[in-house]
């Protein structure tokens, strides 16, 4: 899967949370870390973003997944550090097309 269209659609879906939520946004760029940086998107938005991820890009993300903190820690992952873990599940068997 291509990065850049992933980073696209992931910026955009991390905008259009925030407008939708009346809340400001940050320039998003690939070192923003959204756990972090922008206002109140926290655990219980991560699975929202994810799941309008995963359907702007016709794929399934397994909900057992966080693209938004490093596994096992409570790092949180830049958009580049998401792109990369999106395209990953993207071109392993895990990801199957969104019906």
């Amino acid at each position: 899967m291509d990065a850049q269209l992933v980073r696209q659609k992931l910026v955009d879906v991390l905008g259009n949370i925030q407008a939708l939520s009346g809340l400001d946004c940050p320039k998003l760029t690939g070192t923003t870390r959204p756990a972090n940086d922008l206002p109140k998107f926290d655990s219980k938005m991560w699975p929202v973003a994810t799941g309008m991820l995963a359907t702007a890009l016709g794929i399934t993300i397994p909900n057992d997944i966080n693209i938004f903190r490093v596994k096992d820690t409570k790092l949180a992952t830049t958009i580049d550090e998401a792109v990369h873990v999106v395209c990953s599940l993207a071109t392993s068997p895990v990801a199957v097309a969104a019906e």
